[in-house]
């Protein structure tokens, strides 16, 4: 169940990044520690500003829709 709330928030930040040329996969959700591993693609994939948008914008967008969210990290 949290999987997919991930999943559908992703899909809610996927138009932002998607509007600058890259996109974001979803990978796994581990809800013992609550990481969620994702792949930033497209443009996103190897942006400079690649770890900030995984931390500042798709990491705080997730934790505040999804409490469990710890964490997002890139694969």
């Amino acid at each position: 169940m949290l999987e997919e709330q991930v999943k559908a928030a992703l899909n809610d930040v996927r138009p932002s990044l998607q509007a600058d040329g890259g996109d974001v996969e979803f990978v796994s959700f581990k809800e013992d520690d609550g990481t969620v591993s994702v792949k930033l693609t497209g443009a996103c994939g190897g942006c400079p500003m690649a770890q900030m948008t995984l931390k500042r914008g798709i990491e705080d967008f997730l934790r505040e829709k999804i409490p469990q969210v710890k964490t997002v990290v890139g694969v």
